[in-house]
């Protein structure tokens, strides 16, 4: 088992990611070609936009939000506001989407990791 695991993080290398400034819906980050487990994306939303409602499964989420404000709607825990400077947490198994509530761009970075060995 430790050798699998071993060829899995010796697979991967280091680097540095320009991020795009075009403000793109979405841009991806991390994949599985990048990251052991992580997989991570920058969104851009409009007013209005939101990203739609997913389920995190057996992986959990992190937002770290730079521009906008907003809500992650959370079935179970109702809506928590968000806005420049924030970052959310978002648990396994849990059905949410995030949506731009204000009048400006929502920008923010996602990064899910699996749960126990499971990869994405």
């Amino acid at each position: 088992m430790k050798e699998e695991s071993d060829t899995l993080v010796k697979s991967t290398s280091p680097f540095v990611l320009s991020l795009p400034e075009d403000n793109s819906k979405y841009c991806r980050i991390l994949g599985l070609k990048q990251s052991v487990s992580m997989k991570s994306g920058l969104v851009c939303l409009q007013p209005g936009e939101n990203v739609g409602s997913h389920n995190t499964g057996n992986h959990e989420e992190l937002l770290v939000i730079f521009d906008g404000s907003g809500e992650v709607k959370l079935d179970g825990y109702g809506n928590k506001k968000i806005q420049e400077g924030f970052v959310a947490y978002i648990s396994p198994n849990t059905q949410h989407d995030v949506i731009n509530t204000g009048d400006k761009l929502l920008r923010y970075i996602y990064v899910v990791s699996s749960v126990g060995t499971e990869s994405i």
